[in-house]
């Protein structure tokens, strides 16, 4: 099954707020969020992970990467859940702490805001408008390791470099359940799978394989569906094949064209994004990421 919207998904998941960049939240015992969507819809989170937990709040925030559209809402749910732990990785916690990052999420997240109001669905007054807010890492994540919840929960971090270097996923082992975002590739809405290596293609390839040989009965992805069951192992292979063909297209181009990256960035851009009439992140933050995976391919070209 592929499960496309917000609300109860199963075994105490949930995709709370927006599933075009939801928080997910497992409520068990102890209540775990992981990923923070975008800074303007903290209030529409916060709605639904109260109504889901009633008088407890969360106690926990894993998060995959500091990309705006997964930490956009971290420092909101600091403030209205105080007792809230952060995890991320080391180098989330540099990333987080640099001017230039911080200026580029802010102006993404007000780029953004735009195109999420005029979603069906969405109440303009419940969005919120200040600029996006920097937050503190409370748990460092330095390498693999496992998080002990509760007895029978349980978080197994796993290093997944590919996307970006701040990557990280996370499996819980006795839910079956895998938080892998991008680290696996993004399907969109109009059924095409998004290859999400922006940094180190073989890291991404390496961790698709990673993945598909762990026992997952969910895969939350990092945009707008999760995957159940049997749809589970025969996206990690579709998503593999397209990432491989994927780097042969654009290898081809940048040979056609003499190594322009910016010639291949138009025509990929004609390909995926202009002919795509369907919900898509904003024009902004989609050339600076297919900028960096075309100058990331064209790079590796030179050294194979």
């Amino acid at each position: 099954m592929i499960f496309n919207k917000t609300g109860l998904v199963g075994n105490d998941l949930h995709v709370t707020g927006f599933a075009w960049s939801p928080a997910y939240l497992v409520a068990k015992k102890t209540a775990i969020l992981f990923e923070a969507g975008f800074s303007c819809m903290g209030k529409l989170y916060e709605r639904d992970i109260k109504k889901i937990l009633s008088n407890k709040d969360p106690q926990y925030l894993f998060l995959t990467h500091v990309h705006y559209d997964h930490c956009g809402a971290a420092s909101y749910f600091k403030s209205i859940f105080p007792d809230l732990k952060i995890f991320a990785s080391e180098r989330a916690d540099k990333i987080i702490r640099r001017e230039n990052a911080l200026h580029l999420m802010s102006s993404l997240s007000q780029y953004a805001i735009p195109l999420i109001a005029e979603r069906p669905g969405i109440n303009k007054e419940e969005l919120i408008m200040e600029p996006f807010q920097s937050f503190d890492i409370d748990i460092i994540l330095d390498g693999e390791q496992i998080i002990q919840i509760d007895n029978g929960l349980s978080v197994e971090v796993l290093v997944t470099p590919g996307h970006t270097r701040d990557m990280l996923s996370y499996y819980l082992p006795e839910q079956k359940m895998l938080f892998a975002t991008e680290s696996a590739g993004c399907l969109a809405q109009n059924g095409r799978i998004v290859s999400e290596f922006l940094v180190d293609y073989d890291a991404y390839i390496n961790s698709l394989k990673r993945f598909s040989k762990l026992d997952v009965e969910i895969f939350c992805q990092g945009h707008h569906f999760v995957f159940t069951d049997d749809s589970v192992k025969d996206f990690f292979a579709s998503s593999l094949q397209t990432a491989e063909s994927f780097k042969k297209h654009v290898d081809e181009l940048l040979y056609r064209e003499g190594g322009s990256i910016e010639k291949v960035v138009d025509i990929i851009k004609t390909e995926e994004y202009d002919s795509n009439p369907n919900l898509k992140q904003p024009e902004k933050a989609y050339l600076i990421n297919l900028k960096t995976q075309v100058t990331h391919l064209a790079a590796r070209l030179k050294t194979t």
